[in-house]
């Protein structure tokens, strides 16, 4: 058959309500109307929406979960040289975030497909804004490791991270994983845990890591449950005299005293330039 000469259509990918139907914009709800096709990560959750929604759609509805995105790509991607209106949502929030929908933009992109995103509703920024925790730089961590191992060398890499660090986590591990962090990260490490965001029995717990580890251990978490951990604190420079007698020893042992105060310096977190005059002050005094 000779290639279709339609001009492409257009994926979609949508944000929809995390919990509270009324979030829902009013152009997600006319694309729910008015799409060719509709990729839903569960079709009756979607069906759900829309009857809360009140919007009938007309388009084919697929299932467009982890397991299946990989297989259903290529009929989307067809569907969208076809001049389809291919429209993706995730069970809650935003498509592609811990949930499907980058492969498809990474293969649609690789044609050249135009490819939009319909902003919306987001655990993480939500979360983000009601954590009271500094989130001018943040870094976002999907879902922590399971296994005890894996996710102790896990929260390791965050121990000195400066940005507030948000992720995912079940509520069934969720104790373990506050009482894994009081281990690695110290116990007054501030965050935050929030659960069922934007629906009737929303919650947000703040305090140290061990106020909420106790918590977590005598409460049953249940729900949706995204963690706002706060950034590492700044480690506080030593004063830069205190490091002279490091600077001599390196000195004294043959090193030049540039490379000994740049190497000292370093490891100290404070300027070379200060360490050096505050050197050659100790030696002529």
């Amino acid at each position: 058959m000779p290639a279709s000469t339609a001009a492409p259509g257009v994926l979609v990918l949508a944000a929809t309500p995390l919990g509270d139907p009324r979030d829902a914009s009013a152009r997600l709800c006319e694309l729910i109307g008015t799409a060719d096709v509709i990729a839903a990560e569960d079709t009756r959750r979607f069906r759900t929406l829309a009857a809360a929604l009140g919007v009938t759609w007309t388009g084919k509805l697929v299932s467009h979960y982890d397991a299946v995105e990989t297989e259903r790509a290529p009929g989307l991607l067809a569907a969208v040289r076809d001049g389809a209106t291919v429209l993706v949502v995730s069970d809650a929030g935003m498509p592609a975030v811990s949930d499907p929908g980058y492969r498809l933009v990474a293969a649609a992109a690789a044609e050249d497909l135009p490819v939009t995103c319909l902003p919306g509703p987001s655990a993480v920024t939500t979360a983000l804004v009601l954590s009271g925790l500094p989130a001018e730089r943040f870094c976002f961590e999907g879902f922590p490791p399971r296994r005890p191992g894996e996710r102790r060398r896990w929260l390791e890499t965050l121990r000195d991270e400066r940005r507030a660090v948000v992720f995912f986590e079940s509520p069934r591990r969720t104790a373990d994983l506050l009482s894994a962090a009081v281990e690695v990260l110290g116990a007054q490490r501030r965050a935050a845990v929030c659960r069922e965001l934007t629906k009737t029995y929303e919650q947000v717990r703040r305090g140290t890591l061990a106020e909420l580890a106790d918590w977590a251990a005598s409460s049953e978490v249940l729900g949706e449950v995204t963690i706002v951990l706060a950034g590492a604190e700044a480690p506080v420079a030593p004063p830069v005299a205190s490091l002279v007698d490091a600077v001599r020893e390196r000195v004294d042992d043959g090193e030049r005293l540039k490379d000994a105060v740049a190497a000292v310096a370093a490891a100290a977190g404070v300027p070379k330039r200060d360490l050096y005059n505050a050197t050659l002050a100790a030696r002529d005094g």
